[in-house]
C-alpha cells in the first residue's frame, strides 16, 4: 500500500513512540486538549471568507498526514484529532472562534490573518499554547509560541534575487523595483530586496501599497520610469496580476519576482494569465504541489488517491508539512511524558533536524529569533502542471542569506 511506503520514507519524522494501531496510550502528564483516546489540535481559519480556497486545501493537507499518522498509532497511542472554526477573516469572529476553542484544544494547527494572530498573540503566550501561524513573516519569531515552518518572507526575496542574478537578469548596479504591501509581510519582504541592494550596489525603487488597492499602474509605471531590470512584489495574488497586466499595458517585459503568498493558481484562469506566465517567477520556503524531490511526490500520490475530485494546489505541502513539524514537537513531548502545554513548548524549543523529504529544508525550532529554514524554491507559474506551478530551482540556501546570517544553527 501506499500509505505504507509513505510512512516508511517519513519515519526519520517521526519517533517510534506511537506504534501500531491498537496499543494502549502511554501514561503522560496532560492538559488542555488531551485525554487518555485523543488529542485535539485547533484550526483557526478562513474557510468561507476571501482566503477559503486556499484554507480549504490546506485543512486537506493537514488531515492527509494525521490521517497517516493515526493510521500509525498516533502519538502517546491517542488519536490526533482536528477541531476546526472559520473566522470568515473576521478579527471580532477570530477572537470569539479562538476563546471557545482555546480550553478544547492543546495547540493551534493553524491561525490564518496577520491581523488575527496579532490579536490572540497575547493570550498565547499567557496560555502557553503553540500555535503554527500561516505566516512567514520574521516579526513573528520572537513570540516562543509560534511555529514558523520554513523561512521567512525576506529570505525568499535574497534568495529569489539571487537566482535572478545567476539567471542574467539583474547585475551589480542595476535598479530593481519592490511594490510591497503594508504590514508585517511587505515590510520583511522588503527587508530581503534591501539588503541585496546594499550588498550588490543596486538602486532600489520601492511603493507600499494597502491590502485592498485594486490598481497598481502608478506603482509599476514608476519603476519603469527608473529603469528597474526586475521587480519584487509581496502583494495579495490578486495585486500580483494587477500588477503583471499593468506592465504589460505598458509594453514593459521585465522579470517579476513573487513571494509565494502573492500568488494564486486561479490566476491561471484569468485574463492575466499569459503575462502572468511569460514574466513571473514565484519564491517560496514550500515546495509546490508535484515537486520532484520525494517527500512532494509521495504527498501527491497520497493526495490524488484520497482526494481525486479536489484541485491540488501548494497549499497541500503547506499544510502537510506543517502537520508534520507540529507531530514532531508532540512526539518530543510524549518521548518526555509530558503534553501539557509547558511540556510542548519544551519540546518545540529543543526540536531540531526535522527532515521533510523536500516539502522545505530541514526544520530546526531550537534557536530562538532564527527561521526554522533558510532555503526556497523558485518556480514558474504553468497551467499545464498540477498545482500551476512549475519547479525551475530546487531548494537552495543563497549567498546572500548566508551573509545576512539568519541561518537556524
Amino acid at each position: 500500500m501506499f500509505r505504507h511506503a509513505l510512512a516508511a520514507a517519513l519515519t526519520v519524522v517521526l519517533t517510534a513512540t506511537a506504534c501500531a494501531s491498537g496499543v494502549k496510550s502511554v501514561e503522560v502528564k496532560s492538559g488542555p486538549g488531551v485525554t487518555d483516546e485523543s488529542i485535539s489540535l485547533g484550526v483557526l481559519t478562513d474557510m468561507s471568507g476571501p482566503f477559503s480556497p486556499t484554507a480549504l486545501v490546506r485543512i486537506k493537507g493537514y488531515e492527509l498526514f494525521i490521517g497517516e499518522l493515526n493510521a500509525r498509532g498516533g502519538i502517546c497511542g491517542r488519536k490526533v484529532e482536528l477541531v476546526l472554526k472559520d473566522h470568515g477573516f473576521n478579527v471580532q469572529r477570530a477572537l470569539d472562534g479562538y476563546f471557545d476553542l482555546e480550553p478544547k484544544v492543546l495547540g493551534f494547527l493553524d491561525l490564518t490573518g496577520a491581523a488575527m494572530t496579532t490579536a490572540i498573540a497575547p493570550d498565547l503566550i499567557q496560555t502557553r499554547a503553540l500555535a503554527a501561524p500561516v505566516s512567514w513573516s520574521a516579526a513573528l519569531l520572537g513570540n516562543p509560541n509560534m511555529m514558523i515552518v520554513g523561512g521567512t518572507y525576506d529570505i525568499d526575496v535574497m534568495n529569489g534575487l539571487d537566482h535572478l542574478k545567476r539567471t542574467g537578469a539583474i547585475a551589480d548596479g542595476d535598479t530593481i523595483g519592490h511594490v510591497h504591501v503594508d504590514g508585517d509581510f511587505g515590510s520583511n519582504a522588503l527587508e530581503g530586496s534591501t539588503f541585496a541592494a546594499q550588498q550588490w550596489n543596486l538602486t532600489l525603487v520601492e511603493r507600499s501599497v494597502t491590502e485592498t488597492a485594486d490598481n497598481l499602474t502608478t506603482q509599476i509605471a514608476a519603476m519603469k520610469a527608473a529603469g528597474a531590470k526586475a521587480v519584487v512584489l509581496s502583494t495579495s495574488p490578486a495585486q500580483t496580476a494587477l500588477a503583471v497586466i499593468a506592465a504589460a499595458n505598458l509594453g514593459w517585459n521585465v522579470p517579476f519576482l513573487v513571494n509565494v503568498a502573492g500568488y494564486d493558481p486561479a490566476i491561471l484562469k484569468s485574463l492575466a494569465a499569459p503575462a502572468v506566465m511569460k514574466q513571473v517567477q514565484v519564491v517560496s520556503p514550500i515546495a509546490p504541489y508535484g515537486a520532484d524531490a520525494p517527500g512532494p511526490q509521495a504527498v501527491a500520490k497520497s493526495f490524488q488517491a484520497r482526494y481525486p475530485d479536489v484541485e491540488p494546489n501548494g497549499a497541500v505541502n503547506h499544510g502537510y508539512v506543517v502537520a508534520t513539524a507540529f507531530a514532531a514537537v508532540l512526539e518530543k513531548a510524549c518521548a518526555d511524558k509530558d503534553l501539557t502545554r509547558d511540556g510542548v513548548i519544551r519540546a518545540f524549543q529543543a526540536t531540531n533536524g526535522v527532515e521533510t523529504h523536500g516539502l522545505t529544508g530541514p526544520l530546526r525550532f531550537s534557536v530562538a529569533g532564527r527561521p526554522s529554514a533558510t532555503q526556497s524554491y523558485i518556480a514558474r507559474p504553468d497551467d499545464k502542471t498540477k498545482g500551476g506551478l512549475a519547479v525551475t530551482e530546487n531548494l537552495f540556501e543563497s549567498d546572500l542569506v548566508k551573509a545576512k546570517g539568519t541561518r537556524a544553527k
